[in-house]
């Protein structure tokens, strides 16, 4: 039985405790040092010793307990309730939380000691101060509460934004934007859309058509970079009835005229030649066109948005684009940051994009956790545009219907030398992002923690570690192969 006397201590406990018989004070003063409370009572419930971490935790000196009953003192409300009083009842030790006047928290342990009769002649009492993780505990719930508000409070900003649309944002640098280009959609100015190749300048320009005053009319999109520019002029602008030779006879209406009272969209505007820069300058000027063969204006009312991935300043010094141009059309600038910078995007944009494949051809495709791990650590240099063309070969490639990260054919990335300007590179996220790459290999491969392993020369433990480390938590059924 716990602290029972018949217990007999060992030699060394003996040869340790002889040291006290002829000085008591240094017992004493081991009781006095415990970073724990120390509260003893005899086999009556008499309280016989206090330390002093007692006092500083329940705010009682000695004189206000020492001899007294602990019934006495739970009664006049000393001390709320009594674990000692609880083991002296039961035979056994006894623990409850308990909270003092000083306003510390503390658990308390009350253990009775028996002797050779299996009689009680103590109760030693340790207390314990946890303040400080009830204090931790609190405000990880504050945290958690915060956390959650600042979750409906995204998902009302991503409803409000977003409406009924497609589009698809979750990460808070998207949303933020989002916010930012739906209070210019109901002003009628021209935006210019910059951003890399693939990061979904068409989708902001027609999210911003949708969102604007002239969203039942036309919304039309011109690929500046895909005309000719031998027919760009008459694509834009049209051209009157015998123009030029194989045109139709009585002429035709360029895009400009069609997008009339709606929107325009004038994609990679940057490709455009400077003999056409003069004549969009002069649309945005005046509102009006003049088709090809004919001296006569023609009145358009026609918004004007323009997206490139060029440096356009840059063009500007160089000569290749008009600065008059630039200016016009750069009222507001919107710069969609590239996909690898709003990571928080890539989960959905991928489930958002495998649910279309599904409903297509009629499956029930999903990625799996590692597939989705790998995703949002590819760097991802096409954008949404690379995102979707990964994601459906891997929903043709895969025979089932889990989509593993082998599945995925990502390219292998480039490994980046330090730079010259002496910034260097962060080899070990290089080497972590190898080792990863490697490790969820050899698992899709052989589907076996522990050949997985030997086909790495590794043990099975550091690789079920490091999976953990690069994938998240290991699944049940493969710790159990250890």
């Amino acid at each position: 039985m716990k602290g029972e006397f018949a217990c007999p201590p060992g030699a060394a406990e003996l040869d340790f405790f002889k040291n006290f018989k002829d000085d008591p004070a240094k017992l004493i003063a081991i009781l006095e040092n415990s970073f724990d409370g120390i509260y003893i009572t005899d086999g009556n419930a008499n309280t016989i010793l206090i330390n002093y971490s007692y006092e500083i935790i329940s705010g009682l000196t000695k004189e206000e307990v020492m001899g007294k009953n602990m019934r006495d003192l739970e009664r006049a409300g000393v001390i709320s309730k009594s674990a000692s009083l609880i083991a002296l009842k039961s035979g056994r030790a006894a623990t409850l939380d308990q909270e003092f006047k000083t306003g510390k928290q503390a658990v308390v342990t009350s253990t009775p000691i028996f002797n050779h009769n299996k009689r009680i002649v103590m109760v030693v009492t340790n207390v314990r101060d946890v303040s400080e993780l009830y204090r931790l505990k609190e405000k990880l719930a504050q945290n958690v509460k915060l956390n959650q508000h600042y979750q409906t409070e995204i998902k009302m900003i991503w409803k409000q934004i977003l409406g009924d649309t497609n589009l698809v944002a979750k990460d808070r640098k998207m949303l933020d934007l989002l916010r930012v280009v739906k209070r210019v959609a109901m002003l009628d100015t021209e935006v210019l859309i910059l951003g890399e190749t693939g990061v979904g300048k068409e989708v902001i320009a027609n999210y911003i058509h949708r969102n604007s005053p002239r969203c039942k009319e036309h919304f039309i999109k011109v690929n500046c970079g895909a005309i000719s520019k031998s027919l760009i002029e008459s694509e834009l602008f049209g051209y009157e009835g015998g123009a030029f030779t194989g045109a139709n006879k009585e002429g035709k209406p360029g895009l400009f005229e069609v997008a009339d009272k709606g929107t325009i969209f004038l994609d990679e505007v940057g490709d455009l030649p400077l003999n056409m820069q003069v004549k969009l300058l002069r649309v945005l000027q005046e509102q009006e066109i003049l088709r090809v063969g004919s001296s006569k204006p023609v009145k358009i009312n026609v918004r004007i948005l323009a997206s490139t991935n060029r440096n356009l300043k840059k063009m500007v010094a160089a000569g290749t684009f008009r600065s008059d141009l630039y200016y016009r059309l750069n009222v507001f600038p919107v710069v969609i940051p590239p996909l690898r910078e709003r990571k928080e995007d890539i989960p959905a944009l991928a489930e958002s994009m495998l649910e279309s494949f599904n409903k297509k051809y009629g499956k029930s495709k999903k990625l799996t956790k590692t597939a989705m791990a790998r995703l949002k650590e590819y760097h991802w240099t096409g954008n949404v545009r690379e995102l979707k063309n990964v994601v459906e070969r891997a929903f043709i490639m895969s025979e089932e219907d889990t989509i593993t990260a082998a599945s995925l054919s990502l390219r292998t990335p480039r490994i980046p030398r330090p730079a010259d300007n002496g910034e260097g590179i962060d080899l070990k996220k290089i080497l972590e992002e190898i080792e990863s790459e490697y490790i969820d290999h050899a698992y899709e491969k052989y589907h076996n923690v522990r050949a997985a392993a030997r086909s790495l020369r590794m043990d099975p433990a550091t690789y079920t570690r490091k999976r953990k480390k690069y994938s998240g938590k290991v699944p049940a059924r493969e710790k159990s192969v250890l």
